[in-house]
């Protein structure tokens, strides 16, 4: 059976998965794949999160988008519009945008099982 093409508008999306300090609007799911948008408020940062058996690629749509990663949080990249991050399974970290404007980001997900599983931080 061969699956029908679906157009989601911006008023169509759902809320996503929440993490505290961020606003998921999941577009849509299917069994391996999710995609959605990401708005980060000026000057707030999520909660120390993991997307499971998932794969993400993140799209900085506008404003500044700072991940922080790896042991304690050392490791941090900032993209901008434009600029594309890579967060492979399992990966802890959170996000932030410390600038005084809102940023948007559109996220795509390949994998399976949970889609975002909030943790009290990375490890050292």
């Amino acid at each position: 059976m061969t699956e029908k093409v679906r157009l989601v508008r911006a008023g169509d999306r759902r809320p996503g998965h929440p993490t505290p300090g961020m606003v998921r609007e999941e577009a849509f799911a299917t069994e391996g794949v999710w995609a959605g948008l990401v708005r980060t408020d000026p000057e707030m940062g999520s909660g120390w999160n993991h997307h499971g058996e998932h794969d993400t690629a993140i799209y900085d749509l506008s404003g500044l988008f700072v991940m922080e990663s790896g042991a304690n949080g050392s490791q941090t990249h900032r993209a901008g519009p434009g600029d594309f991050l890579h967060v492979p399974r399992g990966a802890v970290h959170r996000e932030s945008n410390p600038s005084d404007q809102p940023s948007a980001a559109v996220v795509l997900r390949a994998g399976t099982g949970e889609v975002v599983v909030n943790v009290e931080g990375p490890d050292a």
